[in-house]
C-alpha cells in the first residue's frame, strides 16, 4: 500500500496545467481523468474541451467535435489569465483540430519563449477508447504539424503502429518505430506496452522511453533510449490509463521536474492507481487517485536499450549490493586536500570524502594511500571520490561515484573488495538507477546553487528534497549536498533527510575544524 504523502503542495503554490482533450461522460478517461490526476498531483488543472463524447465503460455512442471558434476561445481566455507550466493534449477529433491547435501552439510558444517561459507539451495521440470503439473518424490523422513543438508524445503500441503505418508485432519493431517517430517529430517518445500483455513479457508491463534532446539531465540520459519495466497489475480496470499517464507527466513537469523524472513518477502513479482501481460500471473500471507515489516498489526498473539489445545485463548491476553503514554519516565533509582531511579528522570527523578531481595529479596515488591511512589511524570512514581502481588497490573503506563514473567503473570488483559505495543522483530517474546497484548511500543534490562543480541539472530546492526523503524512507541513507551551510542547514534538516554533505561551508571557513564542529552541533541539536 502506498505511503501517505506527508508533504502536500500548498494550494496557493500549485502550478497550472492545461488539458486539451475530449470529455468522457463516463468519467473514466478524457478531461475527467486528466483533471482528477492533475489535482491529485498537487497542480491546478484547466480544461480546453475538444469534443464531447457520449461514452460509458462499455461503449462510445457518439463523438461531437467542438467548433473551431469555441476551441480557440478556450485557449485564448486561459492564456490571458491562467498561463500554464505544462500542457497535456489528448483527443483531437479531426485533422482540422490538429492543424488549429498546432498553429496556435507554434505562435504562443514563441511568445512565451520571448518572456523566458518554458512550457512542457505532452501529446497523447488518442484514437480508440479502452472499450475498443473509435474516438476519431475514419480518416488517418497526420500529427506532423506538431513537429518541433512537443516535449513528449505517448502512443501505446497500437497507436504507434497507426502512426508508423504498419503492424508492430515484436518489441524490436516497436523500438524502430518509436525511434523513427522521435526523429520525424523531433520529440521524445514513450511507447506504452502495458496493454500488450504476454505478447512481449508475461507478467511485466514494459514501456520504451526514447529521449530526444532532453535538457536538465546528464548527457548519459538526454539522447538515449530506456526500457521501463513494472510488474503487470492483474486487473481489467484500466479505463483511462493513457490519459492518466500523460496528464501525470504534465503535472510532474509543471513542478519543475525533468522529463525523465516525470515519466517514471507518472508510471509509478499509474501502477499504484491500478492496484487500488475500482469498477463503477459493467466495463473496465477506473484508476484510483492515490497521490504522489512515494513507495519505491511501484517505480519501474530502468534498463538502457543498448544493454537490452546486446542481451547482456550491465557489468555493474550488483545483485548482492554493498555494505551497510553502521556509523551514521551526519555532517559529511568533502575535501580536496590531505591537510584539510587530516585537520578535520583530528576535529572528530568520522566520515569524510577525498575528492581529487585532477586525474593528471602526479601525487594522486600517494594522496589516496595517505588518506586511507589517515582513516585507519583515526578510525574514520574515508571515501575516495572517482578513483575506484586505486581505492581497491589500497583497500579503501569506501568509494563515491557520480552517474557518469558508473559507466567506466566495475562495481562487481568493488563489491568483491568489500568496499562501501556512495552514488550521486540528481533526480528520480538517477535515484532509481542508483538503487539498482544497492549502494551504501545515495547523495542527492545539488540542493542550492553551488560553485564547486558544473552541473547539467538546476538546483533541486527543498520541496524536491522532501519528496525524495519520502521516497527513500527506510531504504538506505539519503545525503543532501550542494550549497548547504549554517544559514540553510535547519531548513534542510526539516525535510527529514538522513545526512548532509558539506564542502565550502567547511573548506572555505577561517577555521575549518571549528566550522565543522559548529555544523555538527547545529545538526544534532536540531533533532
Amino acid at each position: 500500500m502506498a505511503k501517505v504523502n506527508s508533504n502536500p503542495m500548498p494550494t496557493r503554490n500549485r502550478p497550472i496545467v492545461w488539458t486539451i482533450a475530449g470529455s468522457d461522460s463516463g468519467g473514466g478517461a478524457g478531461i475527467q481523468a486528466d483533471l482528477a490526476t492533475i489535482n491529485d498531483l498537487d497542480a491546478h488543472g484547466c480544461s480546453v474541451i475538444t469534443a464531447v463524447t457520449a461514452q460509458s465503460s462499455v461503449t462510445v455512442a457518439s463523438v461531437e467535435a467542438v467548433s473551431p471558434q469555441i476551441l480557440i476561445a478556450q485557449l485564448d481566455v486561459l492564456t490571458a489569465d491562467l498561463a500554464p507550466q505544462a500542457i497535456k493534449i489528448g483527443l483531437l477529433a479531426n485533422q482540422q483540430q490538429i492543424n488549429l491547435v498546432a498553429n496556435w501552439l507554434h505562435k504562443i510558444l514563441l511568445q512565451w519563449r520571448e518572456r523566458g517561459l518554458t512550457v512542457a507539451v505532452i501529446l497523447d495521440p488518442v484514437m480508440v477508447a479502452t472499450c475498443g470503439d473509435a474516438l476519431t473518424g475514419s480518416e488517418a490523422l497526420d500529427f506532423t504539424p506538431f513537429k518541433g513543438l512537443l516535449t513528449l508524445i505517448t502512443p501505446n503500441v497500437t497507436e504507434l503502429a497507426t502512426l508508423a503505418g504498419r503492424q508492430l508485432i515484436t518489441p524490436e519493431q516497436s523500438v524502430q518505430a518509436a525511434q523513427t517517430l522521435a526523429a520525424q517529430l523531433q520529440v521524445s517518445v514513450i511507447a506504452k506496452g502495458g496493454d500488450i500483455g504476454p505478447n512481449w513479457d508475461e507478467g511485466l508491463a514494459r514501456d520504451l522511453l526514447v529521449c530526444h534532446q532532453v535538457t536538465g539531465i546528464s548527457s548519459l540520459h538526454s539522447e538515449h533510449a530506456f526500457w521501463l519495466t513494472s510488474n503487470r497489475i492483474n486487473t481489467n480496470n484500466n479505463h483511462g490509463t493513457g490519459c492518466t499517464l500523460s496528464s501525470a507527466i504534465a503535472a510532474v513537469m509543471a513542478h519543475g521536474f525533468v522529463l525523465n523524472d516525470a515519466v517514471v513518477v507518472a508510471k509509478a502513479y499509474v501502477s499504484q492507481g491500478l492496484v487500488q482501481s475500482y469498477q463503477p460500471g459493467s466495463g473496465p473500471g477506473c484508476l484510483a487517485r492515490c497521490g504522489w507515489p512515494n513507495t519505491l516498489s511501484v517505480y519501474p526498473f530502468i534498463q538502457p536499450l543498448c544493454e537490452a539489445t546486446a542481451k547482456t545485463s550491465s557489468n555493474n548491476l550488483n545483485a548482492c549490493g554493498f555494505m551497510k553503514l553502521t556509523t551514521q554519516l551526519g555532517v559529511y565533509p568533502v575535501v580536496a586536500e590531505l591537510d584539510m582531511l587530516q585537520q578535520l579528522l583530528k576535529a572528530g570527523v568520522k566520515t569524510i570524502q577525498l575528492r581529487v578531481k585532477d586525474p593528471a595529479d602526479q601525487l594522486l596515488e600517494q594522496k589516496i594511500v595517505q588518506a586511507i591511512a589517515f582513516g585507519r589511524d583515526y578510525r574514520a570512514q574515508v571515501f575516495i571520490n572517482d578513483h575506484w581502481q586505486l581505492a581497491i588497490k589500497h583497500h579503501a573503506f569506501g568509494v563515491h561515484l557520480g552517474q557518469e563514473d558508473l559507466v567506466a567503473s566495475n562495481l562487481k570488483q568493488l563489491s568483491e573488495a568489500n568496499i562501501a559505495l556512495g552514488l550521486s543522483s540528481h533526480s528520480y530517474f538517477e535515484i532509481l538507477l542508483a538503487m539498482q546497484h544497492k549502494p551504501s548511500y545515495i547523495a542527492f543534490g545539488h540542493i542550492f546553487p553551488t560553485t564547486t562543480k558544473q552541473m547539467p541539472s538546476a538546483p533541486q530546492g527543498l520541496d524536491k528534497l522532501a519528496r525524495y526523503v519520502d521516497l527513500m524512507q527506510g531504504e538506505l541513507p539519503l545525503v543532501a549536498i550542494g550549497g548547504i551551510d549554517s544559514s540553510t542547514l535547519a531548513k534542510v534538516k526539516k525535510t527529514g533527510v538522513d545526512d548532509i554533505a558539506v564542502v565550502r561551508a567547511v573548506t572555505e571557513a577561517v577555521n575549518p575544524a571549528a566550522a565543522y564542529q559548529a555544523l555538527v552541533k547545529q545538526w544534532t541539536e536540531g533533532e
